[in-house]
């Protein structure tokens, strides 16, 4: 797979638009090998930028997304503009369906015990001929770790969905990729969540506008420190675009 990236303080983020990003995805599940696909949003590539150890993670990546509407935003102050906002959840769902087309198998593993399992469910009625290989909570310790990796192993998925939460999830395909027999992972942060009806994404209006983290934000207060993050992203930006 060719691939066209652009350097997003030091992250390199694949210019795709989201038809191109899903026939790499489909691609990627059908080859040999195990690939991983990160969704980095500016929260994410601040955490790469303050931690090189983390963006080598990320760069090690098939493809690397651009989930936030904060990093288009990046790219064009850089003049290396992406074509579009790639995101994450979008993109698995798409994939989900390319999925069910194919036959093929999908593992949940993340999220609070039970939410897999729903989140299954919902992929089960919503993508004919998608197959659920397993179900894994994210609550586990350092010693329970080879026996999920022995759990998705023994599924035969081809597709392994990581809800951990960034960094944990794509530091943890990172360290273990060779170690899995699937085809593809994808770090999907609250993918399980917002299927399993225990989150909701923003409404359509919102998404449109590029206003999705304006939405989370009137819903969950508590979020504006997080959502510092953007600004501190594009003053780095501009600085080290320079």
């Amino acid at each position: 797979m060719k691939r066209d990236t652009v350097d997003i303080l030091g992250v390199n983020i694949d210019n795709v638009t989201m038809e191109e990003a899903i026939a790499n995805a489909v691609e990627l599940v059908s080859n040999e090998g195990v690939s991983a696909i990160y969704t980095p949003n500016p929260e994410i590539v601040m955490e790469a930028y303050n931690d090189a150890g983390f963006a080598d993670v990320l760069n090690s990546a098939d493809m690397c997304v651009p989930d936030g509407i904060g990093v288009i935003y990046g790219a064009k102050l850089l003049k290396t503009p992406l074509k579009e906002r790639v995101p994450g959840f979008e993109l698995s769902c798409h994939l989900f369906k390319k999925l069910g087309e194919m036959n093929k198998s999908v593992f949940l593993f993340g999220s609070k015990p039970g939410v897999a399992e729903k989140a299954g469910e919902k992929l089960l009625a919503d993508c004919s001929g998608i197959r659920i290989a397993g179900c894994r909570d994210g609550y586990f310790k350092d010693e329970d770790e080879a026996g999920i990796i022995d759990q998705i192993n023994s599924s035969n998925a081809d597709l392994l969905m990581v809800c951990l939460g960034a960094p944990k999830q794509e530091k943890w395909i990172y360290k273990n990729k060779d170690k899995l027999n699937v085809k593809l992972c994808i770090g999907a942060g609250g993918t399980l969540d917002v299927l399993a009806g225990t989150a909701k994404r923003a409404p359509e209006i919102f998404i449109k506008m590029n206003l999705e983290w304006l939405y989370r934000i009137c819903r969950h207060p508590s979020r504006l420190g997080r959502s510092m993050s953007l600004p501190k992203f594009m003053l780095t930006v501009m600085k080290n675009g320079k």
